[in-house]
């Protein structure tokens, strides 16, 4: 009986014993060091801002193959934040390998894709007027969401790919505690888990049809999650108490670093946690996670509004100014409800130096969600830029014994078709 009751003893400390908030002294004190008296009161405060921030080093062997360091500040993979459009990440990812499944049908990422309605709410696409041939293609479904991270684009893709097998595919890959359950768009949850026939279509005639879907699987909402004091709900009404994210999406950030690094570096990724793309979709992505909106044709952005930094958090710059010509950063990031996001990867090609940075900030200090004051401009971008750039200047000091080759991460952006197919 002892034993019995020994056991359960240990099975209830197991389950209700928080994740250790991971902090690495010498990252802390690289930091501290060199940070303004802005950084610092961020970082003096973690409950306020709820921060989190990863360095991935990067060291190349003889034969440049990559091993990977992660120092840790502040992360706590308990603590909820809303990821917003990090989930375009893994969704981009899971539609390019989906999309390769139905080879046999004669279906490619380039093929015209036609969403069609079947459940409340639903909505139909049978052309895209920002794409050069003028209909919609996963293929231009992803370069949108690493362009300007477009929510339509996403949508679109959520349907394609299907509620079960988004959550299905990641848990299988071991994100157990990731979920992703709704679109980018004013639906209840039984409307998220429905998705859109979809049909598959060159010179007239359909090559595939997919069918509507239900997902029946459950999702854990066991653990209430409240955020803020006050809210605006979606008749614009203010709500005296927090808003309700218990059903939101949800994606540790550890857990977004590492798909974004199994998606960079796959060759050195161990295959139960590899995407299932051919070489020529990781190029695709590649140059579409890198590229600016300056330097896209179809679409063609307004660079007053989507200037250079408009999605590089790490390397923003103050004023929409250019960005080096001899940088890139190949990343995804996400704003919502005052959380910005950004999970990146910075080559600098003059310098030969590349690394990993991963972060999450929360910027509302008002504590009202929904009410568009958040402090982005003045907190959210300069905590980003700051750590991007005390990093990077530890970066182009730290010593290597091999000088990485990376030439494999070089593209022509001035050709919209280079490096496509």
């Amino acid at each position: 009986m002892k034993n019995i009751i020994a056991a359960f003893a240990f099975f209830f400390m197991a389950i209700h014993v928080p994740a250790q908030i991971k902090t690495d002294a010498w990252l802390e004190e690289l930091i501290r060091r060199q940070a303004s008296p802005l950084l610092l009161s961020v970082l003096d405060q973690p409950d306020t801002f709820q921060y989190q921030f990863i360095y991935t080093q990067i060291d190349r062997d003889k034969n440049n193959r990559p091993h990977f360091k992660n120092y840790y500040l502040n992360v706590d993979k308990d603590r909820y934040f809303n990821p917003a459009s990090m989930v375009k990440l893994p969704v981009a990812l899971l539609a390019l390998e989906k999309v390769r499944k139905l080879k046999k049908y004669g279906v490619d990422k380039y093929t015209t894709m036609l969403t069609d309605s079947g459940y409340a709410k639903q909505t139909r696409v049978g052309w895209d007027s920002t794409s050069a041939n003028g209909f919609p293609s996963v293929a231009h479904y992803v370069k949108k969401i690493f362009l300007v991270s477009d929510n339509d684009a996403y949508n679109r893709l959520y349907e394609f790919v299907g509620q079960h097998t988004l959550n299905q595919r990641l848990w299988q890959m071991g994100y157990k505690d990731v979920r992703i359950t709704r679109r980018f768009v004013t639906m209840n949850e039984d409307q998220n888990r429905h998705t859109n026939p979809i049909r598959f279509i060159k010179d007239q005639q359909v090559l595939y049809t997919q069918p509507p879907a239900f997902n029946e699987d459950r999702f854990d909402f066991s653990k209430k999650i409240l955020i803020g004091k006050a809210h605006y709900n979606r008749d614009d009404s203010l709500i005296n108490a927090p808003m309700d994210f218990t059903t939101h999406n949800n994606f540790p950030l550890e857990d977004l670093q590492q798909v974004a690094q199994a998606a960079l570096f796959p060759d050195a990724t161990p295959s139960s946690k590899r995407f299932g793309l051919s070489n020529a979709d990781y190029r695709f992505l590649y140059r579409y996670m890198s590229e600016l909106p300056s330097e896209s044709d179809y679409p063609s952005y307004d660079t007053s509004e989507y200037f250079d930094s408009y999605t590089k958090f790490f390397i923003w710059k103050a004023g929409r100014s250019k960005l080096p010509s001899y940088m890139r950063a190949f990343n995804k990031t996400g704003w919502s409800y005052g959380f910005l996001t950004d999970v990146s990867y910075i080559v600098d090609f003059k310098n030969k130096v590349e690394f990993m940075l991963s972060g999450v900030i929360y910027a509302n200090q008002d504590g009202v969600l929904n009410d568009d004051k958040y402090e982005y401009e003045t907190i959210g971008y300069p905590y980003f830029k700051e750590l991007g750039s005390i990093i990077y200047e530890y970066e182009l000091k730290r010593e290597r014994q091999f000088v990485p080759n990376l030439k494999s991460m070089i593209f022509s952006y001035s050709n919209p078709n280079s490096s496509s197919k």
